[in-house]
């Protein structure tokens, strides 16, 4: 335990790692960078007490050598824990592969949420955080606060004819697909170089741009092939998608389906790019339709089997949008 003396702390885990006995009864100070290559079970009692990097962090002092491993977490029924305490045992119990640290972090996130890191309660200001994520934290705010605190002072900006677009209030739209979208490994051979091409294409903020980035791309590995063609298409689509108001996008199946701020009382309901969306829905009723599941509003629209064809659908909607606007 913490309180002991470092001698005797370094005498007990000796002792331990040459066999001198067979249990170690610990707190939670093992988890400490400790390397014992023999130890293959360790038991967690109150396991939902412990947070879930803690939690982590014990189970990787076992399974350090050739031998399998078991790590027990001790817990009450999961219908007796609290909601936090059910999510961090199911979390880790779903990843328990070799590299899951990233998953795990990302959950503890979730669970625990992020605090408030441009407070003063947190060590890390701007300067700390990067100007990049200290802008995009900042846009996240901006953005459930108009969503949520301050809809109804959009709602009598809306009311007053003043013009607020979609992507006021979304953030990023996100797309889900089951279609070939990469750069495959006979265009782009090196690995390094793939993912500099990928980060290049997620900054492209306009036409222009990506326009300028194929042509650079053709110059040097040839003519696009149609995975890295889909791929490129994404850019458009979730640019547009952010304007019309969309958190999420989904093509699979020959379907497109848009999810739309969630917030139901968000005064983007009001807006003209949503008056636009339902003008499309009226003008293709066999076409598409929306429906709301779960408290969100989604619009489904069928033939859509590609992410140029989805881009498509998006830039009537938005030129609807322009005439109606002018």
């Amino acid at each position: 335990h913490g309180q002991m003396k470092p001698e005797d702390l370094e005498n007990a885990l000796i002792d331990f790692m040459n066999h001198e006995y067979d249990v170690l009864l610990s707190t939670s100070i093992i988890e400490n960078g400790i390397d014992i290559s023999n130890a293959n079970t360790i038991i967690v009692n109150h396991a939902h007490k412990v947070g879930l990097s803690d939690l982590h962090q014990m189970r990787g002092r076992v399974g350090r050598s050739n031998r399998k491993a078991f790590c027990y977490l001790l817990a009450p029924p999961l219908s007796a824990l609290t909601p936090d305490a059910r999510r961090r045992l199911e979390a880790l119990e779903t990843f328990s592969d070799l590299g899951s640290g990233f998953n795990i972090a990302m959950q503890d996130l979730d669970i625990r949420g992020a605090g408030n890191l441009l407070g003063a309660e947190q060590s890390g200001f701007m300067e700390d955080l990067g100007y990049e994520t200290y802008q995009k934290i900042l846009s996240q705010a901006v953005t459930e606060l108009r969503n949520d605190e301050f809809a109804d002072l959009y709602a009598e900006s809306i009311e007053q004819g003043e013009e607020v677009g979609g992507d006021q209030f979304v953030e990023d739209c996100a797309l889900e697909s089951d279609l070939e979208m990469y750069f495959p490994d006979n265009y782009v051979p090196g690995s390094s170089e793939r993912m500099l091409l990928y980060r290049e294409l997620d900054n492209i903020e306009n036409d222009a741009e990506l326009d300028a980035y194929r042509v650079r791309l053709v110059d040097r590995f040839g003519p696009v092939p149609p995975q890295g063609d889909e791929l490129m298409q994404v850019v458009a689509l979730r640019r547009i998608g952010k304007r019309l108001g969309c958190e999420k996008i989904m093509l699979k199946q020959g379907r497109m389906l848009m999810q739309f701020v969630s917030n139901p009382n968000s005064a983007y309901y009001r807006s003209k790019a949503f008056d636009n969306v339902l003008t499309y829905i009226g003008n293709n009723p066999r076409r598409c339709d929306l429906k709301e599941t779960n408290g969100r509003r989604m619009m489904h629209v069928s033939n859509v089997p590609t992410v140029g064809d989805a881009v498509k659908v998006l830039r009537t909607i938005e030129n609807k949008t322009k005439i109606a606007v002018g």
